[in-house]
């Protein structure tokens, strides 16, 4: 005898959850798993629409319906599992008399798949990937309750896994752990955001990156969440920020070190304007600027400071080129800065000659005296300056020349521009970094310097020990020296070459053209008492502050007095001058 077995039995027996709908969405049956996956009791959900008490699946089964396509490897989420949907339709002919929605334990399929050693392994790869990450991942689903978090994140946050997962993001956000939620914002846009969160628990600030995953009919079923400590990044940022301090207080010292090292270079720079330019030189140099003109009297060191920018650039190991503009004939200048082709001329080497624009490839070429320069190789200079190429002469093949040009001279360029002697165009192009050298009459703070430099390299050149006085040195200090430094550079070697006794005073006067006077005998009223050694007190006493007028540190005043440092402080302790002084 055959028993038979009724349908609903057999749903009721299946270990899936099972519910039956019409067309409209209307549940027909409910199997009894459908207690135990949700809560519900079969009876009480017979009649009433799917989406009452299935929202998370309502919209699958309804889009199934509409569209006549199954829906099979759904994810939902049950009352305490996770559970795996799949809708097929019930068909008539052609009519589609409703949808059955079987849901089926994650947990069973997890334990069936993991037998698979393929899958095994994947895992193993998958969650040592999300585990070692050192930045916080958070998955969810695409109602943005949460299925994992990684360790990183359980750290950055001050959570454990186990008390978010299965929470939607909106009851974590009601616990105020940090103050917004970019999976909200990611299923709300549909797109990748990314925030700036501030966590309450550890305190600590954090992009966050939000990223959905879509299934394939355009609906998220995932949003992967990225959280990045940027309280550590801030840290590494503020660092290489003392560290970028730090490098430029470094170049800075090694400017001065250089500027220290001048002395090598015989250039000189006491007084705060040389300083100045040598500083404004040092940072063309730096920049690989190109087109400076430098401005001067003539011997005020123009070319000394052409080799300086040249030396601190990088073209420092490449060719220093230099041409005085005022020494050759306009048809000999062109042929020399530009270079020529063999027969280019009557005379021309049968070779032809290479041009010292073409010796300054990569390096600095320095156009001496620029004001003398011939108003038809202005025109070839400017051509070069705009477009870097020159043609030698007797050529028609341009050359392309890469090098830094400095310029200088002792002319007023916009005077000669005013009278037509030199092109304003040339002029303006010229003048992009423009460099003045002060006269010395403007800065006799050098002077001293000057005198003791070059007074050292010829005694220490002729092995000799040739001094000048203070009062000497005084003189020199208020001469107007028209030569510049080329002037008292060469009074002093000849004061030291020629001179017979080691104080060379008489010959450093005469070689300034004026003549040398015995300094006034001070006029002084004795008092009616007082000694000699008072009256002396008294009248050094005046010195110093008259000195003080000019003079607001110890060592000026040691050197205008010509008395060592340990004695002007002495004298000014003892006369109580100390506070209007500099140490």
């Amino acid at each position: 005898m055959i028993t038979k077995v009724k349908g609903d039995e057999i749903l009721n027996a299946s270990s899936h959850g099972v519910i039956a709908t019409d067309p409209k969405g209307v549940i027909l049956f409910a199997n009894t798993q459908i207690e135990k996956f949700f809560g519900l009791h079969p009876g009480d959900i017979v009649g009433t629409h799917i989406n009452e008490v299935f929202a998370a699946s309502a919209p699958l089964v309804m889009t199934s319906i509409a569209s006549g396509t199954p829906q099979l490897g759904r994810y939902v989420q049950g009352k305490d599992r996770s559970l795996l949907l799949n809708i097929t339709l019930i068909r008539e002919s052609d009519r589609i008399k409703g949808a059955v929605c079987s849901f089926q334990e994650m947990e069973q399929l997890e334990i069936s798949a993991r037998k698979l050693e393929s899958y095994k392994h994947l895992n193993r790869q998958m969650h040592a990937i999300f585990q070692s990450s050192s930045d916080g991942i958070w998955v969810c689903d695409g109602q943005g309750r949460v299925i994992n978090v990684n360790e990183a994140s359980e750290k950055l946050n001050g959570i454990k896994a186990a008390d978010v997962i299965g929470k939607t993001v909106s009851e974590i956000l009601a616990k105020r752990w940090f103050d917004r939620s970019v999976t909200l914002e990611v299923l709300e846009t549909k797109r990748q955001v990314s925030i700036i969160q501030h966590l309450k628990r550890t305190q600590k600030i954090l992009l966050v990156t939000g990223t959905p995953v879509f299934d394939e009919t355009g609906n998220i079923s995932m949003v992967v969440v990225n959280e990045r400590d940027m309280t550590q990044l801030n840290a590494i940022r503020e660092q290489l920020e003392q560290s970028r301090l730090v490098t430029e207080k470094y170049q800075e010292e090694l400017a001065e070190l250089s500027l220290l090292e001048l002395k090598k270079q015989e250039i000189i720079a006491s007084s705060s304007q040389m300083r100045q330019v040598l500083r404004i030189g040092l940072k063309l140099a730096h920049l690989e600027a190109s087109n400076i003109l430098i401005l001067g009297e003539s011997g005020t060191g123009k070319g000394l400071l052409a080799k300086f920018i040249h030396k601190n650039s990088k073209r420092q190991h490449k060719p220093f080129v230099q041409i005085n503009c005022a020494a050759l004939p306009e048809n000999l200048l062109e042929a020399e800065l530009f270079g020529y082709e063999r027969g280019a001329f009557t005379g021309a080497r049968e070779q032809g000659k290479i041009g010292l624009f073409e010796l300054a490839h990569d390096g600095t070429l320095f156009l001496d005296e620029i004001g003398d320069l011939p108003f038809s190789v202005q025109a070839k200079l400017l051509k070069y300056l705009d477009d870097q190429e020159i043609m030698r002469l007797g050529s028609l093949k341009p050359r392309t020349i890469n090098c830094t040009v400095i310029a200088a001279t002792n002319h007023d360029l916009e005077e000669l521009t005013r009278r037509n002697q030199f092109r304003q165009d040339l002029f303006y192009r010229l003048n992009t970094f423009t460099i003045r050298i002060p006269p010395l009459r403007e800065r006799p703070e050098d002077v001293f310097e000057l005198v003791n430099y070059f007074l050292r390299k010829y005694n220490r050149a002729y092995h000799l020990k040739r001094r000048v006085s203070s009062g000497a040195l005084k003189i020199l200090q208020s001469h107007p020296f028209p030569g510049n430094v080329r002037e008292l550079k060469n009074i002093l070697k000849t004061a030291v070459l020629m001179g017979e006794q080691d104080v060379v005073d008489d010959f450093v006067i005469s070689g300034l053209g004026v003549r040398a006077e015995k300094p006034p005998v001070p006029k002084t009223v004795l008092k009616d008492g007082a000694s000699l050694t008072d009256e002396i007190g008294a009248l050094e006493k005046e010195i110093l502050e008259k000195a003080l007028l000019q003079f607001k540190t110890t060592r000026a005043l040691a050197r205008q007095l010509g008395i060592s440092q340990p004695t002007v402080v002495r004298k000014l302790k003892k006369y109580a001058l100390s506070q209007r002084v500099i140490h």
